[in-house]
């Protein structure tokens, strides 16, 4: 009977142990985000907008804990996002010049993406882009985990 006793107990001790972990991992970055951008500030680079896209939370790589909605906008300057994003670590935005919709593709093509910069607020976001990007040379925005190699979402923007 304590034998019994002693590996239910190691069990739950576990178990709990790992559900934290996980609640971490997506929690964290929650607290730790930066503001998001106002409304006043997306609707500026909206209107600065030169392409516009749109994430939907229908794509193949996408699920219930990696997704992206709303409308993107890209300017010569940056990439804004009027939506919101699943939470969580290291989301990376990159520009691809095919479109990409899962994760198996992503690492096919990443050899000829532009990494833009780092996606820190999931409820809106502008992330600046380097002077001179060339946009015509791709069509695709995408937001990538780099941390657990996971496809969050994207957006063809021509």
């Amino acid at each position: 009977m304590q034998k019994k006793l002693l590996g239910f107990l190691a069990f739950t001790h576990i178990a709990t142990l790992a559900l934290g972990f996980a609640l971490g991992i997506y929690v964290l970055p929650i607290l730790t985000a930066p503001p998001a951008p106002t409304d006043s500030e997306i609707r500026i680079s909206v209107s600065q907008a030169v392409y516009t896209g749109e994430f939907i939370t229908e794509l193949k790589g996408s699920d219930a804990l990696h997704w992206g909605e709303g409308k993107l906008s890209v300017s010569l300057d940056q990439i804004a996002l009027m939506g919101q994003l699943a939470p969580g670590p290291d989301y990376q935005l990159y520009l691809s010049p095919q479109w990409v919709e899962t994760e198996v593709e992503f690492m096919q093509l990443k050899a000829s993406m532009l990494h833009v910069g780092a996606v820190k607020t999931f409820d809106h976001f502008i992330v600046p882009m380097a002077p001179n990007t060339d946009l015509t040379a791709f069509n695709t925005v995408v937001v990538w985990c780099e941390t657990f190699g996971e496809f969050i979402t994207a957006a063809q923007y021509r």
